[in-house]
């Protein structure tokens, strides 16, 4: 099986917009071709015409479901189902790689459709508690059928097997997300911060569950003693109401909000940051966006839940705090302050962790996993 494979990858999720799962899958198509294979991404889009990409075939348009304190932006229509059938027949696919098989109507079109034919069929579960992943089916029992039809399974963590063992027993291959470590370990800081203040980092979604009142509250706690410390909350969304509050009874200087920024500009701020926060409270099944602070160099404090703790080891190459703790948070947060060898160390540490989850040794372990199936599907297309 040396020559090149014609790989299909199924996405459930809007391809217009940024999130986890699509960078995933963008990232992994550029890395298999990278190395000549053909591949192509299914996926749904509201906006086709902005995807540069000639092998990008879109799949219905998406609408926005809310799940565990976020939006999805899936398909719902049974009606792509008959064109992803046409999608199956005539690309001839070697390899189909279904993402988050249960999320939305492309997977589980996919799924439904998948015939016994000598293409490995595989699935990524990317989610942890909490994310329901069968809304369109509604049971486990209706869709463990469609899961058995699959010839191999991933889990990007620990957390996320463990999770979804729970509704679709089975064995499962642990292959995390990867991420683009020289595009953090290379970027430029932003001179304008670059100032003699201490940038104190939050990057991610304004939603509930990644706690970005506590993060004020202990910021709250620290500006007093600390009058060089700048907040910046780079990410798309709008501050909830009790973080409006927290800022305005506690009059919060040097709080800087961007808003939705390129991928160039994530990488700036990363490595324009001399601490990195995150402090989710739950339902976080990989820790990616610590991995992207650690290749930029930034010491990590993050909350302990099972999807962070699956990529930082406390005092090794980050430091971990209980969630919805802005105590624990702030003192933990000025023990970095306070002690530049320690953030030097962790910065060092964590640039050597965030290493081995290059897109290229995560791609590998799935290319590998892909011929490791091959012959087992071969042998029962010929049953």
């Amino acid at each position: 099986m040396d020559r090149p494979l014609k790989i299909g990858l199924f996405s459930p999720y809007d391809h217009a917009f940024h999130g986890g799962v699509r960078n995933h899958i963008i990232q992994i198509a550029d890395q298999f071709r990278n190395w000549d294979h053909d591949v192509r991404i299914v996926a749904p889009c509201s906006s086709p015409e902005s995807i540069h990409d000639p092998d990008f075939i879109p799949m219905g348009r998406p609408v926005p479901v809310p799940t565990a304190g976020s939006v999805a932006r899936v398909s719902l229509s049974v009606w792509i189902t008959p064109n992803i059938k046409h999608v199956l027949e005539n690309e001839g696919f070697d390899v189909v790689h279904i993402h988050e098989p249960c999320a939305g109507m492309v997977p589980l079109g996919t799924l439904s459709s998948l015939k016994k034919r000598s293409a490995v069929n595989v699935a990524t579960f990317h989610s942890y508690r909490g994310r329901r992943t069968w809304w369109a089916i509604g049971s486990d029992k209706l869709v463990e059928p469609l899961i058995r039809r699959l010839d191999g399974r991933i889990a990007v963590s620990e957390p996320a097997m463990q999770f979804i063992t729970k509704h679709f027993p089975g064995e499962y291959n642990v292959i995390p997300n990867g991420i683009d470590v020289d595009e953090f370990a290379f970027a430029e800081p932003l001179p304008e911060l670059m100032d003699g203040k201490m940038n104190l980092l939050f990057l991610g979604r304004l939603e509930k569950r990644k706690g970005l009142k506590y993060l004020l509250l202990a910021y709250s706690k620290l500006k007093w003693d600390f009058p060089d410390l700048r907040l910046i909350v780079v990410g798309p969304g709008e501050p909830d109401a009790e973080c409006y509050r927290i800022m305005s009874e506690r009059n919060l200087q040097d709080v800087i909000f961007t808003g939705r920024v390129s991928n160039e500009m994530r990488a700036r701020y990363f490595k324009s940051a001399q601490i990195y926060c995150s402090p989710a409270v739950d339902k976080e099944s990989f820790g990616i966006v610590l991995l992207e602070a650690m290749a930029a160099g930034a010491p990590v404090v993050a909350t302990d839940i099972v999807g962070y703790a699956s990529v930082v080891e406390h005092g090794h190459d980050g430091l971990l705090v209980p969630p919805k703790d802005e105590e624990a948070l702030a003192q933990t947060i000025r023990v970095l302050l306070l002690d530049p060898s320690l953030r030097n160390r962790l910065s060092e540490q964590g640039i050597r962790t965030a290493d081995s989850f290059r897109w290229e040794r995560v791609a590998g372990s799935v290319l590998a996993y892909y011929h490791e199936l091959i012959p087992s599907s071969y042998a029962a297309a010929n049953v």
